[in-house]
């Protein structure tokens, strides 16, 4: 049977709110009471009850963790990190997957329905409305990987999407690629409608460049296969700019099975450096995202805003960089 708070402080000799508070952040506890409490509780085997405890204290320490890009592998790199980030923080990750939804009002009730201290929305399609409508109910929310805005309604944590599309663009240019082409992800997303304007910002000072632009339905291998298979039906450009890494994988496979050769017949630059990117046999040139550093400072704001709720949003942008790897030509 579960050992009870009341054999805690029987063998402990101290009250039963005594035990509570040994147990509860912040509680005014001496320390000679709480090595007391801990003591009795290693010998009897107690662990505190944390759904308990959230009725004392008035907070589950639930954070909602909601997106909806579940098809894209590199979320697993980010959920594992986001998951261990709170965990080391005391907070407990409340996954929701939001790949059929469209309604912010339907997830902000779904999430008040458990409580949750806090929301962050981790996702670069979802419309910035979507982290609005927790903060209009009063959830502290972060919108991690969310839009670059020099004036942020709600907090939010990524990179600038318009400079990576340009980064993209002298990349090519550079390499003396003169037929270039944009295959982006859902073109209702934000991050693709982005690297869209930075791509083109460049490439239309250069009109010697013959230019060109596609969306696949989604950031996903299976999208970015089949629209790269349409657009080798046609004239192919020299190389491609791809929404995304996932995407490029999926370029990369058709290019293949049609025949052709990465780079000697189209060169490829993806973003985001997924893991998958360096595998050998994929070796993909793309644009590194630091989505480490992106998540540690996504949690560094949620946890600072369940201690400030008011506090005054920022907008925290991290820089990126080019990884050379296989898939364009060298530089001349």
């Amino acid at each position: 049977m579960a050992i009870t708070l009341k054999e805690v402080a029987e063998r402990a000799g101290v009250s039963r709110s005594a035990v509570s508070r040994a147990f509860t952040d912040g509680a005014s506890v001496s320390e000679k009471m709480r090595r007391k409490v801990e003591k009795a509780a290693r010998e009897l085997g107690y662990s505190p009850n944390a759904l308990a405890s959230s009725l004392t204290t008035g907070r589950t320490k639930l954070i909602g963790l909601v997106s909806n890009n579940f098809h894209n592998p590199i979320f697993l790199q980010v959920f594992d990190l986001f998951t261990r980030g709170l965990q080391d923080r005391g907070l407990r990750p409340l996954l929701v997957n939001l790949s059929d939804e469209t309604d912010p009002e339907a997830s902000v009730r779904m999430l008040r329905q458990y409580s949750v201290d806090g929301a962050v929305v981790a996702s670069s399609t979802l419309p910035p409305g979507f982290a609005r409508a927790f903060r209009d109910a009063g959830v502290p929310v972060v919108h991690s990987f969310g839009r670059s805005s020099s004036t942020p309604q709600v907090h939010v944590v990524g990179i600038d999407n318009v400079e990576c599309g340009r980064m993209a663009a002298r990349t090519l240019i550079a390499r003396g690629y003169r037929r270039l082409a944009f295959l982006g992800g859902p073109q209702s997303a934000t991050s693709t409608q982005d690297r869209y304007t930075g791509f083109f910002d460049v490439l239309n000072a250069h009109p010697e460049v013959e230019t060109n632009h596609s969306f696949a339905d989604a950031y996903s291998f299976d999208a970015g296969r089949r629209e790269m298979l349409r657009l080798l039906e046609t004239t192919p450009a020299e190389a491609y700019f791809c929404g995304d890494d996932v995407l490029s994988i999926g370029v990369l496979s058709a290019i293949t099975e049609s025949g052709l050769k990465v780079p000697d017949d189209i060169g490829i630059i993806g973003l985001n450096d997924m893991e998958m990117a360096r595998w050998q046999n994929i070796d993909l040139t793309t644009i590194h995202q630091p989505i480490r550093q992106i998540v540690t400072s996504s949690i560094e704001l949620m946890v600072a805003m369940l201690d400030e709720p008011d506090r005054y949003p920022e907008a925290r942008i991290f820089p990126c960089s080019v990884i050379e790897r296989g898939t364009l030509r060298p530089l001349p």
